[in-house]
């Protein structure tokens, strides 16, 4: 059965129409306050290096300039505009810069969130589901490049939903989010494929005489996005990579944000969930058949990739909000835009408070965990082949040491990835003796507690040179022999 959607002539009351814009307010106040949590992933360190390096040479990559193992293999970053968007902030204020930018774009995200539900549905709904949502997505608000992307996306798919919604194809205007959306995430994809969906839901919903000429209208409309998803530097390679991504097979799984959904323990994601289902079942609540697959497929992405929760969180309740607004008697017009005085007011003190807080917060990548003295000694070293920790990548790219593999691992492949991972757990010992001879590694940069550090500790031939609580240096040398606890000698040579 399907369900159309009423339009009404209500006139939104003021306070309603005010309501995004304190949606928007509150986040970016609340991620200000808490800013250093946006530079919680060490990744963020690199993507700010890349951005640099664009900006320095006026051009995009095209071949890895950074490991020592890929130098010079075909790469591209479809993220290039993000990172010279968080390169250009940090040389502007520092790291307050990429926290700024972050937050701005986070908040802009829930803004334009709240104010495409609210034409559907009443305030206390709305924040419910912006409140849902913020949790969803709190793991991924990061200062990275895909929550620049974020307004993108809402607004990308709003468009998309609202066509849908009308029985219309989508204005040919809204083909400019998807070709800036390409040059800032990967995730660009998504958006594209969505558009399938969407027009399946409008054509299905149409009068049977119009339905040709709707499915000819939306074939076009997807011509024209697939067109400007190529304008960037790299034209139709930023599809191909993204696809290079997705076929990463076993290496994903590995990766912590590519992981299944975890239910050992009770989070953000099973409470929204299990009272998502509640509410379904109190109120016997029916969604049309098309709008029914947009939600379980955004589910089954959510339940198996974490990082998909954030688009379960923002494109989800988007999918059902006219729905839903409809078979509860909550359709009400589309909100008035925030008075212009009153808007300024709040950007004008959101602006004195970011200054304030700039001078108040040292905003500062958090660094625990990351071997800081441990890539200090180890460039008194002077080498130029260290088997490192995967997660210790985007450090030593940031630092200027050239390492074994990192975050970048659609560049590694998959097989590089998961080889790298067994021999560092020694789920294959074998493996890890392999890539020491195969890459004639001089010296190995992993974590103090890892498996193969513990047992390079007792293997002839390699020496530990340094070792603090997060790292441990071992260094190839022919006459080191090992008995039980090898002490620790700094080679100053």
């Amino acid at each position: 059965m399907t369900l159309s959607v009423a339009h009404t002539e209500a006139i939104a009351p003021p306070a309603r129409a005010q309501l995004a814009l304190w949606v928007g307010a509150g986040v970016y106040a609340l991620l200000l306050i808490s800013g250093n949590r946006l530079l919680n992933d060490p990744d963020t360190l690199w993507q700010v290096t890349i951005g640099q390096w664009i900006i320095d040479h006026r051009a995009v990559p095209t071949v890895d300039v950074y490991s020592f193992t890929m130098r010079g293999a075909p790469w591209i970053s479809t993220q290039w505009l993000a990172q010279v968007a968080y390169a250009a902030a940090y040389r502007l204020a520092g790291w307050t810069g990429p926290v700024v930018l972050a937050a701005s774009a986070i908040a802009l995200s829930f803004a334009l969130f709240a104010r495409m539900l609210s034409r559907h549905l009443r305030d206390s709904t709305t924040l419910l589901f912006v409140v849902a949502a913020f949790l969803l997505c709190l793991p991924h608000l990061l200062a990275r490049p895909h929550v620049l992307a974020f307004p993108l996306l809402v607004a990308w798919m709003a468009g998309l939903i609202e066509a849908a919604d009308r029985k219309q194809a989508p204005p040919p205007a809204l083909a400019i989010l998807i070709a800036l959306w390409a040059n800032l995430h990967g995730g660009f994809v998504f958006g594209l494929f969505f558009i399938a969906p969407a027009a399946l839901d409008a054509v299905v919903n149409a009068e049977a005489t119009a339905r040709r000429g709707l499915a000819l209208r939306w074939g076009l409309f997807a011509a024209l996005a697939l067109a400007a998803s190529c304008c960037t530097p790299y034209g139709w390679n930023a599809l191909l990579a993204a696809q290079k991504i997705l076929s990463l097979g076993q290496a994903l799984p590995l990766i912590v944000e590519w992981k299944a959904t975890d239910f050992q323990s009770l989070g953000p994601f099973e409470i929204c969930l299990l009272l998502a289902v509640g509410f379904a079942l109190f109120h016997g609540l029916r969604l049309p058949p098309v709008r029914i697959l947009m939600l379980l497929g955004l589910l089954h992405m959510a339940l198996a990739q974490a990082r998909a929760a954030e688009l379960l969180a923002l494109v989800g309740p988007l999918v059902i909000a006219a729905p839903l607004a409809q078979q509860l008697g909550l359709a009400l017009a589309p909100p008035a835009g925030a008075r212009a005085l009153l808007a300024s007011a709040v950007v004008l003190t959101l602006s004195a408070g970011t200054l304030a807080s700039a001078s108040m917060l040292d905003f500062a990548p958090n660094m625990r965990g990351t071997p800081v003295a441990a890539v200090t000694e180890l460039k008194t070293l002077n080498l130029t082949r260290v088997l490192n920790d995967y997660d210790f990548g985007g450090y030593l790219i940031s630092t200027g040491v050239a390492p074994f593999i990192d975050g970048r691992t659609e560049l590694y492949g998959e097989k590089f990835f998961v080889d790298h991972n067994a021999a560092s757990g020694l789920m294959e010992p074998d493996n890890l003796f392999r890539l020491l001879k195969d890459h004639d590694i001089e010296a190995t940069l992993l974590r103090t507690q890892s498996a193969a550090t513990k047992l390079l500790d007792h293997v002839d031939g390699w020496q530990k040179v340094y070792a603090d609580d997060i790292a441990t240096i071992h260094l190839r040398r022919a006459g080191a022999r090992h008995s039980v606890e090898p002490a620790v000698a700094p080679d100053r040579n």
